[in-house]
């Protein structure tokens, strides 16, 4: 697998888990995120567009631990704006990943522990096994 093939199978896996986390959470369709989505979820005590902002400017592993540090996993609204989060940095540029100190790796990581902490492991394990 060249480097292209794994960055088009990692970000097919996110957008897969997102379509995955949202059919459960809300039982309806997945669409793919818009900005208008990003101004209703609210994370952490930020708004996702602040955080998806952040991560513009190359504040990625900022962005992250704000999401992260201050997530309820209960909230079904909260995940779903880690989901949408998640989804945002997948479809970045590689090398602005790389220039933030970040990977698509690490975005294809954080969606996975960040789905199995809300209680979704194994729908992950199941994505990431197709």
């Amino acid at each position: 697998m060249n480097f292209e093939d794994e960055k088009d199978y990692i970000m097919r896996i996110i957008k897969e888990m997102a379509r995955v986390v949202f059919s459960f959470l809300f039982g309806k369709q997945y669409e793919a995120i818009v900005q208008e989505a990003a101004e209703k979820y609210e994370v952490s005590g930020k708004k996702l567009d602040e955080l998806l902002a952040m991560a513009d400017c190359g504040a990625i592993n900022e962005a992250e631990n704000i999401l992260l540090d201050g997530i309820d996993y209960l909230d079904k609204t909260q995940v779903a704006a880690a989901v949408l989060f998640y989804q945002y940095l997948s479809e970045m540029k590689e090398d602005f990943l790389l220039q933030s100190n970040y990977s698509r790796e690490e975005v294809l990581e954080g969606m996975k522990e960040m789905m199995e902490k809300a209680g979704y492991g194994e729908l992950a394990d199941a994505v990431m096994k197709q």
